[in-house]
């Protein structure tokens, strides 16, 4: 958690130099380029000095995702509890955005780095003075997290997915559409054929982000009625 003390470290090789490094090297050539020995190269230091200073890879990643996300914003004052879950959820999917790399660092653990912390903070913040408990508080930063963690994660790959196609989200979704109007046959699936027949699929936008809100939105809801009915008892 701090620069170690010790003999023999490369002078001008820090903590934060590493992190920085890693981060550079996951932002540029995806997360599975990121190893102690490319870091080392970027850095122009021999593999082994890293380790004076990170135990392994996993204890770099940690670093990596707490230096990368950066604290939270200040909530705007007078914000209710909806709006600023909403905030939440949507920064928390922008941040995943910028740094597309954050999203697939296997989750090791509950939040314990500072800035971890920080958004953790900040997500509980916009409860406060609601009924809710406090592992209710809890569960909601979860929930909301991972509907940003999974729409980042999705999005990502059916964009990567077009692109190696050589043609555009908005293409691809609507090629989906054609198969699936070809393949399903509606009398073996029915509810499939309504969806057709709808005509939704015939003109989908390029990924965009509606049921994203319309999740997070319905999420809401529930906590509403819940807060709702306490009220009323």
């Amino acid at each position: 958690m701090r620069e170690r003390p010790g003999k023999g470290p490369r002078p001008g090789l820090t903590l934060e130099r590493i992190v920085a490094a890693g981060v550079k090297v996951a932002a540029t050539e995806g997360l599975g380029a990121v190893s102690m020995a490319r870091v080392a190269k970027e850095l122009g230091a021999a593999t082994m000095s890293l380790y004076r200073h990170i135990n392994a890879k996993d204890e770099l990643l940690d670093l990596m995702v707490d230096h990368a996300i950066g604290q939270p914003p200040p909530l705007p004052p007078g914000e209710g509890w909806r709006a600023g879950l909403t905030g939440f959820a949507r920064r928390y999917l922008g941040l995943l955005r910028e740094q597309p790399w954050i999203a697939r660092v296997p989750i090791n653990s509950p939040p314990l780095t500072p800035n971890q912390i920080g958004w953790m903070n900040y997500g509980l913040q916009t409860m406060h003075g609601t009924t809710l408990h406090q592992y209710e508080r809890l569960s909601t930063i979860m929930i909301v997290s991972g509907l940003a963690r999974n729409w980042a994660l999705v999005t990502a790959d059916i964009d990567a997915a077009a692109r190696a196609g050589g043609v555009s989200t908005e293409q691809a979704m609507q090629g989906y559409g054609r198969l699936l109007k070809h393949f399903a046959d509606p009398a073996r699936f029915p509810a499939v054929g309504e969806l057709i027949d709808s005509g939704v699929l015939d003109n989908p936008a390029e990924i965009p982000d509606d049921d994203f809100e319309f999740g997070v939105a319905r999420f809401l809801d529930g906590l509403e009625a819940l807060m709702q009915s306490r009220r009323t008892r």
